[in-house]
């Protein structure tokens, strides 16, 4: 007849037992999603703002995160999260990013095919395509869209609102406007080389 087991051998449930595993504040989070997809992407915090909320007992503090996320193969998306911890507010950016991400025809794979301009709020940007060797001319959250997105060389100015969210949401606006001479030969029932010049004697590239 087997006998209850003593105090000594029972397992230890609850805060600290064997069992059951320790979970910190946003501790076990980073870690698990260090390895597989971490990888693949390309992740750039733009910024992280203290936030405060009026309660009933006073104000709680908290952060918040503005993530940039992209594959540098012409994949980007931003996002931003608030939690009470920095490494959680960071986590719920990076997903929210990842959900959000979009595809941009990039020109041999180094910059965009035309002159985009985008507006969001009071924010205003200008993105141009630059020559081969040019570079990233850009300043603020706008370098690190185009250095998550894979972009090489390309010149862009903020003319409107410095502010990181519209500066974003503008860029991205821009970015959404973007099409390729493939996309629009397409849609025209041309070829390509009938809506763009060639160029020293050779056939316009898609």
């Amino acid at each position: 007849m087997a006998t209850a087991p003593s105090n000594n051998e029972r397992p230890q449930r609850g805060r600290g037992g064997g069992d059951r595993p320790q979970r910190g504040r946003g501790g076990d989070n980073r870690d698990r999603n260090s390895g597989g997809e971490e990888g693949e992407f390309i992740e750039k915090l733009v910024g992280i703002n203290r936030v405060a909320k009026v309660v009933k007992g006073g104000r709680r503090f908290g952060f918040a995160a503005i993530v940039i996320v992209g594959d540098g193969k012409g994949r980007v998306g931003h996002g931003s999260g608030k939690a009470r911890e920095v490494p959680e507010a960071i986590r719920k950016a990076t997903e929210q990013a990842r959900r959000s991400m979009i595809r941009v025809p990039l020109r041999e794979g180094r910059t965009i095919h035309h002159d985009i301009v985008g507006h969001y709020g009071a924010g205003e940007v200008v993105i141009r395509a630059a020559t081969q060797g040019t570079g990233v001319i850009a300043g603020g959250p706008m370098r690190a869209i185009f250095e998550a997105l894979g972009v090489q060389d390309v010149v862009a100015k903020s003319v409107g609102t410095s502010n990181p969210h519209n500066m974003i949401k503008a860029t991205f606006d821009a970015l959404d406007r973007s099409v390729s001479p493939r996309s629009v030969a397409a849609r025209r029932g041309k070829k390509v080389s009938d809506i763009l010049p060639r160029r020293d004697g050779q056939e316009a590239r898609e």
